[in-house]
């Protein structure tokens, strides 16, 4: 098929099943190229109409700590004292740049996270 822009939910749909269709296509192979350019084009759709939650990145930090079974007190090494490390959670500090990239290296989450929060 000649894809082009996507317009409309059913070009969508089926660009979509298209997509997973070829998905483990092989490099240098015709179908890799169409799964390049479908890739491209889904994403340009799902860009343009369909908006993403914005993450709260406090809520990421205590679900990652959660997640991962430490407690505040494992990440004074990262972000300072006791009571700091307790202001950030609570949210009474602000993450500052420096913290928000030792956060955001530690948890292996992506810098996107803190942007609305540094």
């Amino acid at each position: 098929m000649n894809w082009k822009v996507i317009k409309t939910e059913e070009d969508y749909e089926k660009a979509s099943i298209r997509l997973m269709e070829i998905f483990h296509a092989a490099p240098n192979s015709p179908e890799y190229d169409e799964l390049d350019l479908l890739m491209v084009l889904v994403k340009d759709y799902d860009d343009k109409h369909y908006q993403l939650p914005k993450l709260n990145a406090l809520e990421v930090i205590k679900y990652k700590m959660q997640e991962m079974g430490i407690k505040a007190k494992d990440l004074e090494p990262i972000i300072g004292s006791k009571g700091h490390v307790s202001s950030v959670l609570s949210g009474k500090r602000e993450i500052t740049l420096k913290t928000a990239q030792k956060l955001k290296d530690f948890f292996s989450i992506p810098a996107e996270v803190f942007l609305h929060s540094v």
